[in-house]
């Protein structure tokens, strides 16, 4: 069945539908109108002091071969065209904003009752398959695609404020380990030499009785207490090596070279 509302519409609108194709612009019109839109008016270009409703506008079915209808919601616009063709009623959707088209061809008869058309429970055929066609063809092509648009947007602006290393403390989710913390499981070797002043144990060699140990590198925030900087404020370590940090291990192997002292 159809979203609640259209029966209300179609007993306002009934008195002036003749044609058999007019139901379908109705029920386009509502799932416009049920998907948070509003309709702005008919033709192409804007008309003076014009307001959104839930209503067909005055003279929406003047032309009993082409329907122009514009729908609104913030700054999107959106310009509808339904064309009578032969038995089937050809729809075209435009966002002007993107120029995103959609369309779908409707074959009248597969779902208008062209017998009873001032009767709202009589005049529609297969209406399930109507809107699933419709979702399918002409809505979600048109509508869906501007909605992951603007959630990729959304995303990235977020991503952004993320990743960077000097926001603190990190807006990345909770399982996410701090920068200055080694993830569990992480074996330590090598890290002495690359940074002889972190407290890290594991030279070039490998020691199998401290393997998997692992202990937390200095915390950025030196002795700041807690709450000194304000929360996703970007900050610059500072201070002295606090106390108790190791120095350079004496028995890390040399570098190459270092007792040449023409080097």
């Amino acid at each position: 069945m159809a979203a609640p509302g259209l029966e209300l519409l179609y007993e306002l609108v009934s008195p002036r539908i003749t044609e058999p194709q007019e139901p379908l612009v109705c029920f386009i019109h509502w799932e416009f109108i049920r998907r948070g839109l509003s309709c702005l008016g008919t033709g192409e270009k804007a008309g003076a002091h014009e307001t959104g409703t839930e209503r067909l506008p005055n003279g929406w079915a003047d032309n009993k071969e082409l329907y122009t209808l514009r729908y609104g919601h913030g700054t999107s616009q959106i310009l509808l065209k339904a064309l009578t063709v032969e038995g089937t009623l050809m729809v075209n959707a435009m966002e002007l904003q993107s120029e995103k088209v959609s369309d779908v061809t409707l074959n009248i008869e597969d779902f208008i009752d062209s017998a009873h058309l001032q009767q709202y429970h009589r005049v529609y055929k297969n209406r399930l398959e109507l809107k699933q066609y419709l979702d399918a063809k002409l809505f979600s092509p048109l509508l869906d695609s501007k909605k992951e648009t603007v959630r990729a947007e959304k995303v990235r602006e977020r991503r952004s404020v993320d990743d960077d290393p000097l926001r603190v403390p990190t807006r990345a989710p909770a399982s996410h380990h701090p920068s200055w913390i080694d993830p569990p499981g992480h074996i330590p070797y090598g890290t002495a030499d690359l940074d002889p002043l972190g407290g890290s144990s594991g030279g070039m060699i490998m020691d199998p009785f401290n393997a998997g140990r692992t202990r937390p590198r200095p915390n950025p925030l030196g002795g700041l207490p807690p709450g000194a900087v304000p929360p996703g404020a970007r900050f610059d370590p500072f201070g002295p090596i606090p106390p108790g940090r190791a120095g350079p291990d004496p028995d890390h192997l040399p570098p190459p070279g270092y007792d040449d002292m023409f080097m």
